[in-house]
C-alpha cells in the first residue's frame, strides 16, 4: 500500500500469562490519509492500548460499540468489525484469549461479549494517564514490558470461579477439534446438565459453545481460502457443502470466500505472525 509506513514489534507472551493472553505487539502506522479496514470474526480478542490518534469503530455487523476511542477493548464477536484509523496511529494490542477476558478485564466474558468499549470504563488505570505512560517510554520495550507489568499484576490479583476449570477444558476441546467436535458430546463427557454447562460457557466466553465452535472453524478455514479449493476447504473443516462454507464466511467476514481470499483482511493472528491453531 502506497504512502503508508508500519512498524511491528512482537513480545512473546510471558509464563505467567499463558492461556489469558496470545501475544503483546507494538504497532505504529502513518499514512496520508486515514485508513479503513474490516476486520473478520476471529477468537482472539484485542485490548487496544492507544497512544497517538483516536481510532474509529465504524461499524459492529453483530454487536454494538460504534465511535471513536483512545483504548479499547473487543470482546467476542460473531461477525466482522469495520475500523477507520487517524493519519498517525500508535498503541500496544494486547490478545487476550476468550479465557482471559474475566482474569485480566475482571469482568465475565459475556458482559463485552459482541461489545467495543472503552479500556477505561473497565480498567480506569488503563485511561489516559497510562497511555501517556506509554508515549512517554520512547521506545518499544519499555512500553511493552509496561503493559506487561501491569497484565500480570492483574493476574495475581484475581481468584479463579470454580467453573473456570470446567471451561477451560471445554474450549480447548472445541479449538483442538478446530470447531468441528459435537458439543453434546463434550457436555455429555462433563457429567453435567446441558443447560450448566452452556451457562458456565457463555459466562466466561461470552458465546454458547456451539457459537464458539463456529468461530473457530471459520477462522480455521478462512486461514486456509487462497490456497486449497473452495470444496475442499469445506470439507476439511467439516462444512456440509461449499454453499454452507460460503454462508459462514459472509456471516463472519462479511464477504463471499473469494473476496476474503483476495483481500487478505488483517486478523489478530496477522499481527502476532502465526497462523490459527498455533502454528507460527
Amino acid at each position: 500500500m502506497t504512502g503508508v509506513t508500519r512498524e511491528i514489534v512482537r513480545l512473546p507472551t510471558h509464563s505467567g500469562l499463558q492461556g489469558l493472553v496470545a501475544g503483546i505487539v507494538g504497532f505504529r502506522e502513518q499514512s496520508a490519509v486515514p485508513l479503513e479496514r474490516r476486520q473478520p470474526a476471529g477468537t482472539l480478542l484485542p485490548l487496544v492500548l492507544s497512544f497517538g490518534d483516536p481510532f474509529e469503530i465504524v461499524e459492529v455487523a453483530a454487536g454494538e460499540g460504534a465511535g471513536t476511542y483512545g483504548s479499547f477493548v473487543s470482546g467476542f464477536m460473531p461477525g466482522p468489525v469495520s475500523t477507520r484509523s487517524g493519519r498517525s496511529h500508535a498503541c500496544v494490542q494486547v490478545y487476550l484469549t476468550p479465557l482471559g477476558v474475566s482474569r485480566l478485564l475482571g469482568v465475565p466474558g459475556s458482559e463485552v461479549a459482541g461489545r467495543v468499549l472503552a479500556a477505561e470504563d473497565l480498567i480506569p488505570q488503563l485511561g489516559a494517564s497510562f497511555s501517556e505512560r506509554l508515549g512517554a517510554a520512547g521506545t518499544w520495550r519499555p512500553r511493552l514490558d509496561l503493559v506487561e507489568s501491569e497484565l500480570l499484576a492483574r493476574v495475581g490479583d484475581r481468584a479463579c470461579d470454580p467453573a473456570d476449570q470446567l471451561v477451560s477444558w471445554l474450549w480447548d476441546r472445541i479449538t483442538e477439534s478446530g470447531g468441528q467436535v459435537r458439543i453434546r458430546d463434550l457436555v455429555a463427557e462433563t457429567g453435567w446438565s446441558h443447560r450448566y454447562v452452556t451457562t458456565c460457557f457463555q459466562r466466561a466466553v461470552g458465546l454458547t459453545p456451539k457459537a464458539a465452535a463456529g468461530v473457530v472453524r471459520f477462522e480455521r478455514a478462512a486461514a486456509d481460502l487462497g490456497t486449497l479449493p473452495v470444496a475442499e476447504v469445506a470439507a476439511r473443516h467439516g462444512y456440509a457443502d461449499q454453499s454452507h462454507l460460503t454462508r459462514d464466511v459472509v456471516r463472519y467476514a462479511g464477504e463471499p470466500p473469494a473476496a476474503l481470499a483476495v483481500s487478505r483482511r488483517p486478523t489478530a493472528h496477522t499481527a502476532l505472525g502465526t497462523t490459527p491453531g498455533g502454528r507460527r
